[in-house]
């Protein structure tokens, strides 16, 4: 072999390891954002799970604050249904929060141990959220930055890798809200 069929094949299978080193650093980056897609919807279940027995502790102290506990139902099962960073998961929150509000009119209510309980585990399901969306936003960003960085920018594209997006999940990767086990006194 001479030197003239050398180089090109050297360029070959050296472009062909690039081509192939880049691919699986952007699929490693990729699973990293839908493994924070996931840990996203996982907080939104469990809040959607707390809510049923949050409005049933609170019935029992103040079951005649109907409509507060109706519009909290109401908004649960919305945000259920919508995508997790619609308005109907701001619209939750809200709902919560005037539900959570209760709790100081009712002295009764706010010295229960399930009611604190709820409460508390709440509060820690809205700190994992948060870290959980600031985590997607960090794997978002390491993806797209790597994606666009030279050389992968050439190759991303005709590849299948696409800009992932901050702060939305598709509804195709949101499972469905499990049946929450209803707790009644």
């Amino acid at each position: 072999m001479d030197i003239g069929t050398i180089i090109p094949i050297a360029v070959a299978v050296g472009l062909a390891i690039l081509v192939v080193g880049i691919y699986n650093n952007l699929v490693g980056l990729r699973q990293n954002v839908e493994q924070g897609k996931a840990d996203i919807d996982a907080q939104l279940r469990q809040r959607h799970d707390l809510v049923p027995n949050l409005v049933e502790t609170v019935k029992g102290y103040a079951g005649h604050e109907s409509d507060t506990l109706q519009a909290v139902t109401a908004a649960r099962n919305n945000a259920a249904q919508g995508s997790p960073d619609s308005a109907s998961e701001q619209g939750l929150r809200v709902a919560l929060d005037r539900l959570l509000a209760l709790g100081e009119a009712y002295p009764d209510l706010k010295a229960s141990a399930n009611f604190q309980e709820l409460q508390a585990e709440l509060a820690d399901i809205e700190d994992k959220l948060a870290a959980a969306r600031r985590a997607l936003n960090a794997a978002v960003s390491r993806f797209n930055t790597a994606r666009e960085q030279f050389p992968a920018v050439l190759f991303a594209g005709a590849l299948g890798f696409r800009e992932a997006d901050f702060h939305r999940l598709d509804d195709s990767e949101r499972g469905s809200v499990d049946k929450v086990p209803e707790v009644a006194f």
